[in-house]
């Protein structure tokens, strides 16, 4: 594909529109939208699930004028620019790549967001919400009527495509799936399990969860699905690459970092 000259204003305006960036509530160190500019022009995307050295460097590598993230560049508030925070910094300005990072915008979204996706990668519909944070429900949620194992072997096929294993709280014989309930990356917490039992879920489908949520869930009857945080937050920044070579032309790459968590 011949390059394509897009204005990096018009892709971060369209972003910003389409993910409801400025709508949508999210923790104080997410800074959701454009973390760092360039001249202007965008020729070449990238994707990546984290902000880390290795993406800078693949979205380099690639030819990149924009780099589109899920976990974004800034969490824990101000800190020296020194080390692997300067080297992100040093290669990024010495190419000339804007950073754009969405997180909690981008798991929500209801065709380009990790849940809705997850969920299809699944088999399953929503119906719902799911995860509520604030004034939004992050996750989504559906009925079924499928064994139980059977979710867990298409979450399993998922995870190992991304360089996961997959986890899980026990899943007796012959045990069905009603009432599901997904949340991506680290999605399993005394929040979550106590909104499942709310919401009547018997299943829930996430990144990952501290050990309790394991203790919990035996006893709240809830069987938790452990797919991975990397994996299960690679599909929203892909479909956001794709969405933007429909809308602008603009061809794009994916730039993988698998942690197996």
């Amino acid at each position: 594909m011949s390059p394509v000259d897009a204005s990096l204003r018009d892709v971060v305006d369209a972003l910003d529109a389409e993910l409801r960036t400025r709508d949508v509530p999210d923790y104080g160190g997410a800074v959701n939208g454009l973390q760092l500019a360039n001249a202007g022009v965008v020729r070449r995307v990238a994707t990546a699930v984290d902000f880390s050295r290795a993406a800078a460097e693949g979205a380099a590598a690639a030819g990149a004028d924009l780099l589109v993230v899920h976990h974004g560049m800034f969490w824990g508030g101000a800190q020296p620019i020194v080390g692997p925070a300067y080297e992100r910094l040093r290669t990024l300005l010495a190419r000339d790549v804007a950073v754009y990072a969405s997180h909690l915008p981008l798991d929500m979204h209801p065709t380009l967001g990790n849940n809705a996706l997850l969920a299809r990668e699944l088999g399953l519909v929503p119906d719902g919400g799911f995860a509520r944070y604030k004034t939004i429900d992050v996750g989504v949620s559906g009925e079924a009527d499928m064994e139980t194992a059977e979710i867990a072997a298409r979450a399993s096929a998922f995870a190992a495509r991304w360089g996961g294993a997959l986890r899980h709280t026990p899943i007796a014989p012959g045990r069905r799936t009603r009432r599901w309930g997904i949340c991506t990356g680290a999605g399993a917490s005394s929040d979550t399990l106590r909104e499942a039992g709310e919401r009547g879920l018997d299943t829930l489908v996430v990144g990952e969860g501290p050990h309790h949520t394991a203790v919990d869930a035996a006893e709240r009857d809830v069987t938790v699905i452990y797919a991975g945080h990397y994996a299960t937050e690679t599909l929203g920044v892909r479909a956001v690459g794709a969405w933007l070579e429909s809308r602008f032309g603009l061809p794009w790459t994916f730039v993988g970092e698998p942690t197996g968590l």
